[in-house]
């Protein structure tokens, strides 16, 4: 009875547009002292100090900061110009330039956010200009900035391998095929718009442009091998590859370019603090309630309670699937881990159901979440970039939905896909 108290006091104050971090913070304090008492206070700060100091999560206000200063210091540009040149000459080319810059920029930054922040503001008139309507435009834009948090790094990787308890490289390895596999399936999604539509190509192919853009990005493309292959590697940890990455978007924004001047820096410092502090806010109130959680094992609970009515491991994929379907619909993808992992992690590895194989199983039901009203945090910026009404974006972007939702269902009935590379190289 306390918990189901406990759940409905935070959805009741989330209902209020009480901050999701506050509102868990307040259920946690308040089923605390009933169950131990005023003198337990003392340890809620410890706690909540505790859980928002780990080690990997470090990476999160890093990589935040990497992505907030390769948008204003020209790398993101630059980007979108050699996809523009590799492939825009094709029938459709804008829409595919639209995934393959965002595949590339998801091997830097690791959020869809940043990912669409910087490729929005360029790439929504561009098409708009050619012809795609506007709807379309948006539901490609904000469908494939949801990638960067499928290919490695990804900072929802990194809240689920501190809430689970695994590793962090293991998972970034996991979800390069996943990214991949979904990243080329919206190219393929592209092209048969483009037919079906008599989308516009672009400028002819020509040789001489795409080696003039090539030497311009030069440096930007260093940035995912310098990263990952350090990550990968085994030469830097995520974390420490975080800081590279800060430290390679600064030489490169900095020194290369000569695009990044006091004035951009100390704007991508402060947009990567407010990110930051709403981020580590909810972790730290969330340890608090994952502590309380813990003590009175609602985890084991609920794992003895799902078992009791099957222990076939496709059938908890599927509950699961459909559980974080729906809650992807309401908590954005950090809330979403941080409040359910720790608490459904005991049944996933009841079954059997490889911590690393669940990770990327749970990354990609919260980037199909992104896409999916009411909440929709990425969709939603991406309306507010592209001037579009929510609702008539939604539907052009069932298909580009429909291409993850096929993505997660292969990534969970075949554990080749996500953990191949992971066998090879970790195990």
């Amino acid at each position: 009875m306390s918990e189901f108290l406990l759940f409905a006091g935070v959805f009741a104050l989330v209902l209020i547009n009480v901050p999701i971090a506050v509102a868990l913070g307040i259920a946690a304090v308040a089923a605390i002292i009933a169950a131990q008492g005023a003198a337990s206070l003392p340890n809620v700060a410890i706690v909540m100090y505790q859980g928002a100091t780990s080690f990997p999560l470090i990476a999160i206000p890093l990589f935040i900061l990497a992505g907030a200063i390769m948008n204003t210091s020209g790398i993101s540009q630059r980007l979108i110009d050699f996809c523009n040149a590799l492939i825009g000459s094709v029938r459709g080319g804008l829409a595919q330039v639209n995934v393959v810059t965002s595949m590339f920029f998801a091997e830097i930054s690791g959020s869809a956010v940043a990912d669409v922040a910087a490729t929005g503001p360029v790439l929504i008139p561009a098409m708009k200009k050619q012809g795609y309507s506007g709807p379309f435009t948006a539901a490609v834009t904000s469908s494939t900035a949801s990638l960067a948090i499928i290919i490695p790094p990804s900072i929802p990787m990194i809240l689920y391998a501190v809430m689970a308890g695994t590793s962090v490289v293991q998972l970034f390895v996991a979800g390069i095929v996943p990214g991949l596999v979904a990243g080329f399936a919206m190219c393929g999604l592209c092209y048969w718009y483009a037919i079906r539509y008599n989308h516009p190509a672009g400028d002819p192919f020509r040789l001489a442009r795409l080696w003039r853009s090539f030497k311009d990005t030069g440096w930007a493309l260093t940035l995912p091998l310098i990263i990952l292959g350090g990550i990968f590697g085994g030469v830097v940890t995520a974390t420490e590859g975080a800081a590279l990455a800060v430290l390679a978007a600064l030489f490169v924004g900095g020194v290369v370019y000569r695009e990044l001047d006091w004035k951009h820096l100390r704007a991508a410092i402060v947009d990567g603090a407010v990110q930051t502090a709403a981020v580590m806010l909810l972790v730290a109130c969330s340890a608090l309630l994952g502590t309380y959680l813990t003590e009175i094992q609602l985890p084991q609970k609920l794992a003895r309670q799902m078992l009791a009515l099957s222990n076939e491991r496709w059938m908890v994929l599927a509950v699961l699937n459909a559980f974080f379907l729906f809650i992807g619909m309401f908590l954005h993808s950090a809330a979403a881990i941080i409040l359910v992992v720790p608490i459904v992690i005991p049944l996933a590895t009841a079954v059997g159901i490889d911590p690393v194989h669940f990770g990327i199983i749970v990354t990609l039901n919260l980037a199909i979440g992104q896409q999916t009203p009411p909440v929709a945090s990425v969709l939603m910026i991406t309306c507010s970039i592209a001037k579009e009404n929510v609702w008539d974006v939604t539907r052009a972007n069932l298909p580009f939905i429909g291409v993850l939702l096929a993505t997660l269902l292969l990534v969970t009935y075949v554990p080749a896909v996500p953990m191949s590379l992971v066998e090879f190289f970790y195990r």
